[in-house]
């Protein structure tokens, strides 16, 4: 188990938005950095009675502007379409030195709808754990979500090297593995292993609904590993993928396009008994899973 640090990375951290990702970074924190005072702000009340509960946070607070007060690190895990008008509200409660992070899917939107707002003095450096599960809200977050995952930070090329520094110790502490890159490529990279995957998923289960009640009710009750696995990718977060999609509509739409010409091809072997070229298509895919497997991220 880490050890608590000497001193606390950040005296004072506010997390905006306090959902799966949110809650599992306080616990992160919570675990390792115990001196570390921690602001949580949500919308709903009901989420804040259950940081409360959860003791995850030493108070709440549904008013951004306060939560980030003398913070250190201000930390934005709520969905993308958010990021706009949280930036415009805290920015004048920001004090100078201060570090915003976010942990959102999209990277070059981040950057577009958070850094305009942030005063001179304030850093920015954009993030993004790639870790998860399909639940959502603070009871379903915990501290080790993170670990062996990798963390993608996208700062721009002006960012402040301390700052970027500090939340390369930050996501550290969660023993995640850091990678920076810039935010176009982020963007492009997750939209082949995470975006059009979710899209598939979410099309496939999709159709399962549009199936008469008694094959719906089959479907239900034989689902093979391939379609489970699929319902669980689709049970994920409505309101969050709705604006990654939006906001990675360009790299999305892109690969969606390959995609699309590619299950032609795969359709038309198929009409075709055409054998070879789906074992060859499926022993160049397999290759894939292995790969996975020998870097540990199974």
């Amino acid at each position: 188990m880490t050890a608590p640090l000497v001193a606390p990375l950040f005296d004072r951290v506010a997390i905006i938005g306090i959902g799966l990702i949110g809650s599992s970074l306080a616990r992160v924190i919570r675990r390792d950095s115990p001196a570390t005072h921690i602001t949580a702000c949500a919308r709903r009340a009901e989420t804040l009675e259950a940081v409360r509960r959860l003791k995850i946070a030493d108070d709440t607070t549904d008013d951004a502007a306060a939560a980030v007060k003398n913070a250190d690190l201000v930390v934005l895990a709520t969905p993308l379409s958010a990021y706009a008008a949280i930036a415009a509200q805290i920015a004048p409660a920001l004090k100078s030195g201060a570090i915003v992070t976010d942990v959102g899917s999209v990277k070059e939107a981040a950057i577009r709808d958070i850094a305009a707002s942030l005063p001179k003095g304030v850093h920015f450096v954009p993030g993004h754990p790639v870790a998860g599960t399909e639940h959502s809200g603070p009871e379903a977050g915990f501290a080790e979500m993170f670990a062996d995952r990798w963390c993608i930070l996208t700062p721009p090329p002006d960012t402040d090297p301390a700052a970027v520094a500090k939340i390369t110790a930050l996501w550290r502490l969660a023993r995640m593995k850091i990678v920076q890159m810039p935010a176009e490529h982020h963007d492009r990279v997750l939209a082949v292993t995470s975006h059009l995957p979710h899209l598939i998923a979410y099309t496939i289960v999709g159709t399962a609904t549009e199936l008469g009640q008694d094959l719906q009710s089959e479907v239900v009750a034989y689902s093979a590993g391939g379609f489970r696995d699929f319902t669980r990718i689709a049970a994920s977060d409505p309101v969050m993928w709705r604006d990654i999609f939006l906001a990675n509509s360009e790299a999305v739409l892109e690969l969606l396009q390959r995609f699309s010409e590619d299950l032609t091809a795969l359709q038309r072997a198929i009409r075709r008994g055409d054998g070879d070229t789906l074992h060859d298509w499926f022993t160049r895919t397999r290759a894939i899973r292995r790969s996975i497997i020998e870097a540990k991220q199974a």
